[in-house]
């Protein structure tokens, strides 16, 4: 197929580039359990959103914030940190406009209250190796009853925090997974404009 285009290099064929991930198999689903993904990472990011862990969809796929339910996309670019609403396949994209994503645990499971709190706890001291090495002006944690656990701030509250890691901020945030029926999508857009707002 790809002689073909080679053959008429003036079509264009940049559409391919923004095609949406396929959507993998209920077979592909139930074999991505203990996978791991790689970060969308580099050095002194404006922002380094930070999941709680990849589900079996984001496992399946090796794209964070993947399963369609999710909302993060979706918020992000409600929010003006991208210029348009981006497939979880462009993920990398985001690198150019200062913005990363990583994961306290980067096992996948079905479910978060499938790991432990010592896999939060390490998960945290890995966490904070990256923030030493890549030096991100903020840290965006999106899920408050991880954070809670993996650093022992059982009484963090959704915004920045008075703490830093070295010299990056901290900023609570939901999840923006679907399942989370206590934040509508207008909420999480408000929150994230906050965000947005303090980093720019």
């Amino acid at each position: 197929h790809w002689a073909v285009f080679a053959e008429f290099p003036h079509v264009d064929i940049s559409w391919l580039q923004h095609m949406p991930a396929r959507k993998p198999t209920k077979e592909e689903l139930a074999a991505a359990i203990d996978l791991t993904i790689e970060d969308i990472i580099g050095p002194y990011l404006k922002v380094l959103f930070c999941g709680i862990n990849p589900g079996l969809y984001s496992g399946a796929t090796g794209l964070h914030f993947a399963r369609p339910g999710n909302r993060f996309w979706k918020v992000l670019y409600e929010a003006g940190f991208t210029q348009r609403l981006l497939d979880p396949s462009e993920e990398t994209e985001l690198l150019d406009s200062g913005y990363g994503i990583t994961c306290i645990v980067d096992r996948t499971t079905a479910r978060a209250d499938e790991l432990s709190k010592e896999e939060f706890i390490e998960g945290g001291k890995v966490l904070l190796e990256k923030l030493d090495h890549f030096k991100p002006k903020m840290l965006a944690v999106l899920g408050l009853g991880a954070y809670r656990m993996a650093f022992d701030r059982p009484k963090a509250k959704v915004g920045l925090q008075d703490e830093k890691f070295g010299n990056t901020g901290i900023w609570l945030l939901p999840n923006p997974s679907g399942l989370n029926a206590n934040y509508q999508l207008a909420d999480l857009i408000e929150l994230f404009i906050e965000l947005k707002t303090a980093v720019e």
